[in-house]
């Protein structure tokens, strides 16, 4: 029985492992390039979307030019009523991507969650197209300068079970309330 040199079994290993990762990565790389428009046009379309819920009559610009508050402002859509502007707080599980609609005095017109990975059954209740969802959402149209929930000495009630989140939303609505103030 011939033995083989460690060196060469090694190599002969090492170079299989690079095939095999290499056939794999140009196989994720094409697959990639043929969903990528779709899932660009998909996303273009949820944010479409997302603005027309928050601000009635849709938006004339986007704004190149706005205090993002720390990161957590994204967007900011210039329309005829106000503004509607992408944020992004953290979440309980992770960032919460939403649209949140500010009149021209300052007021929530209105909230849109665009997407999240929060808890199924708590926090999701907050995108939820349910009633507890859109009660939740509800409460922050017509408020203006600071917001918060209950616990926290604010006037909103939380998602039963889902105070973080309910904490983020308020926090993403402060964030784009104060973006809209500093853009006069």
């Amino acid at each position: 029985m011939k033995t083989e040199n460690t060196a060469l079994y090694i190599l002969r290993l090492a170079l299989t492992l690079f095939i095999i990762a290499a056939v794999v990565a140009a196989a994720l790389a094409g697959v990639n390039s043929i969903t990528k428009p779709v899932i660009d046009q998909l996303n273009a379309e949820k944010t479409q979307k997302a603005i027309e819920a928050v601000l009635p009559g849709g938006f004339d610009e986007e704004l190149a030019n706005f205090d993002n508050q720390g990161g957590l402002v994204s967007k900011v859509y210039k329309g005829a009523n106000g503004y509607a502007l992408e944020v992004l707080p953290s979440g309980f599980d992770n960032t919460i991507t939403m649209m949140v609609g500010v009149d021209t005095e300052g007021k929530v017109l209105g909230i849109s969650i665009v997407s999240h990975t929060e808890t199924a059954g708590l926090g999701a209740v907050a995108a939820a197209q349910t009633s507890a969802g859109e009660a939740f959402r509800g409460q922050f149209v017509g408020q203006s300068g600071s917001v918060g929930v209950t616990k926290d000495g604010g006037t909103l009630d939380a998602i039963t079970g889902a105070t973080i989140t309910s904490r983020a939303i308020c926090v993403g609505v402060n964030a784009a309330l104060a973006c809209v103030a500093g853009l006069g």
